[in-house]
């Protein structure tokens, strides 16, 4: 995708970012919601996120306004 397409500078932005475990969860919950066949994997089954997984997402997490403002900062 090129910057002069017309696009909102929100998913300029967006494209920019790396989604994160909530984000991977969503989006196989609307996929899974279109009917791609696909299910949500069992507790404790191989490739299933951890209990722990989650606690370091929650330490790592930062606002989504400060994502943004360190992705302009690059451009």
């Amino acid at each position: 995708m090129e910057w002069g397409t017309g696009q909102s500078s929100k998913s300029k932005v967006e494209m920019l970012m790396k989604p994160g475990l909530y984000a991977n969860i969503h989006a196989k919950r609307e996929r899974i919601k279109a009917g791609s066949g696909e299910k949500m994997a069992k507790k404790a089954s191989e490739g299933r996120p951890s209990a722990q997984d989650f606690k370091d997402a929650a330490k790592t997490a930062k606002s989504r306004k400060d994502m943004i403002r360190d992705k302009m900062k690059d451009m």
